[in-house]
């Protein structure tokens, strides 16, 4: 296979990262990946270890980017910035570095994309909507977000990269794409990350109570991570993408309660749910406008629900498998039913 060129994935050892770093890997990519390994599993690059193509470097983007990166800058030719933790309960638990991943991280690999001559793209993510008075989103919106409140080092912390991001392109500093996430689920998910998809699936597959915050008729919209990567590539690879966000989910709405029934029936589980009440500013909907997505980059969402769902049950239920009783619950698993993108 053709040598495409060098990739950099910060973030690489993540749910979605590994998958992305499988997939430029596949498509003959060199992949260095970067990551702290704070938040990411380490299982999740099991597959890659000792593939030809494939380094990792455990990195924090806060701290200077480390000599093997930098000793390589002239080499790489795509970034990837996927590097922040991304469940509530997760950023929430070290605020400060959250915000400082966003900000401080991404200038840095901005200034490494300055360097290298590099193609960049930004991970950001439909929370920068917050809880939308637009239904759909569309990239245009300016969201409706809480800047002081307790998911702000997220929120905040993205739309301040964006900023970074795009004026970094303004200036021709640095060619660059941002794409907008919306909820992604599927294999390598954190079985105790505290995400609505992950929660659910875990507490029925262990025949624990389900949690379920408000009524369950809160909407998300789910996208299988093949689909989400395939985005992601082809926005890094578009030629005529203007300096503007790109929304990629799953345009299908489900409520939690949709999600709950579809989860019970693929589990066979006889738990009972309980409901409880609403985290503070969690989106009441969430639903992504992707016509620029198709316009763009002719990118389209093709699993269903139903097949993803199915595939990341299965997942799951060899995971904890593995893990054992002792192994199954997690302290990180605390039934908030959200899901951040």
């Amino acid at each position: 296979m053709t040598n495409r060129g060098v990739a950099l994935v910060a973030g690489g050892a993540g749910f979605i990262g590994s998958h992305l770093c499988t997939a430029l890997l596949d498509q003959g990519w060199e992949v260095l990946c970067l990551d702290n390994l704070l938040t990411a599993r380490p299982g999740n690059l099991r597959a890659l270890k000792g593939r030809p193509g494939f380094t990792f470097l455990r990195a924090d983007v806060t701290e200077p980017l480390p000599r093997d990166v930098m000793g390589r800058a002239k080499e790489i030719d795509r970034i990837y910035n996927l590097a922040c933790a991304a469940s509530p309960p997760l950023y929430q638990a070290d605020p400060e570095h959250t915000m400082l991943t966003n900000v401080i991280g991404t200038s840095g690999l901005l200034r490494l994309a300055e360097q290298a001559n590099a193609r960049f793209l930004l991970t950001s993510t439909s929370e920068v909507y917050g809880d939308p008075e637009q239904h759909p989103q569309r990239e245009d919106y300016r969201g409706w977000v809480n800047c002081t409140g307790p998911r702000a080092c997220y929120d905040e912390g993205k739309r301040a990269a964006e900023a970074i991001a795009f004026d970094f392109g303004r200036m021709r500093r640095a060619e660059v794409r941002v794409a907008r996430i919306f909820n992604t689920y599927g294999p390598h998910m954190d079985p105790g990350d505290g995400r609505v998809v992950s929660n659910l699936i875990c507490q029925a597959l262990e025949g624990r109570e389900v949690t379920i915050y408000g009524d369950g008729s809160q909407t998300r919209s789910f996208c299988y991570v093949s689909d989400l990567v395939e985005g992601l590539i082809r926005l890094m690879e578009a030629t005529d993408v203007a300096l503007t966000p790109v929304n990629l989910g799953n345009p299908e709405e489900f409520t939690i309660g949709e999600l709950w029934d579809r989860v019970r029936f693929l589990t066979g589980s006889k738990a009972k749910a309980v409901y409880l009440p609403l985290p503070v500013d969690d989106p009441r909907r969430r639903r992504p406008d992707i016509g620029r997505a198709r316009a763009l980059l002719g990118w389209l969402p093709q699993v269903p629900l139903a097949q993803g769902l199915a595939a990341t049950v299965e997942w799951f239920d060899g995971e904890l498998r593995a893990a054992g009783p002792l192994g199954v619950s997690s302290p990180r698993v605390t039934g908030d039913a959200r899901l951040s993108a």
